[in-house]
């Protein structure tokens, strides 16, 4: 049986057309969205729940300026989190705990080590098309030459 939702939609539909709703703020989401969306969470409310984890924490990173502020909101989200003993979030959780001294630098700056991330693939695969690196002077110079 073929369960439609009070927009048409099957459910197998809902959740797919549902997907993009869930990377982007509420404030963002269009009335068609809006609507999909609840829909969604009356159906599923671990999607809801999970939904507000997320948000709550991408708040944190987006309004918080301050390093101390910074971590005493993580911290409360993480106690959050502990006491809805939602376990989809425990790695996420982990992680912050387990770095949570370099996590709290974004906030003196807001600066990530995204542009170091994105150049690392582009490094690795100039160096394994020369095969290695024997003068490392001179890798260096031709990195800077192509990348710089």
């Amino acid at each position: 049986m073929i369960l439609i939702s009070s927009n048409g939609d099957t459910i197998k539909q809902l959740l797919a057309r549902s997907r993009y709703i869930l990377y982007k703020n509420k404030s963002k989401w269009s009335e068609n969205q809006t609507q999909r969306a609840k829909l969604l969470f009356e159906l599923y409310p671990d999607i809801e729940k999970a939904y507000s984890f997320a948000q709550d924490l991408r708040n944190v990173f987006e309004i918080t300026t301050d390093k101390i502020y910074g971590l005493s909101r993580l911290t409360k989200w993480h106690e959050k989190l502990n006491q809805a003993e939602f376990k989809s979030f425990n790695t996420i959780s982990r992680s912050i705990q387990n770095h949570y001294q370099t996590i709290v630098n974004y906030f003196d700056n807001r600066s990530s080590n995204a542009s170091a991330e994105f150049s690392n693939p582009k490094i690795k695969a100039f160096r394994s098309q020369f095969r290695g690196v024997r003068n490392i002077e001179f890798f260096l110079f031709r990195l800077t030459s192509i990348y710089a």
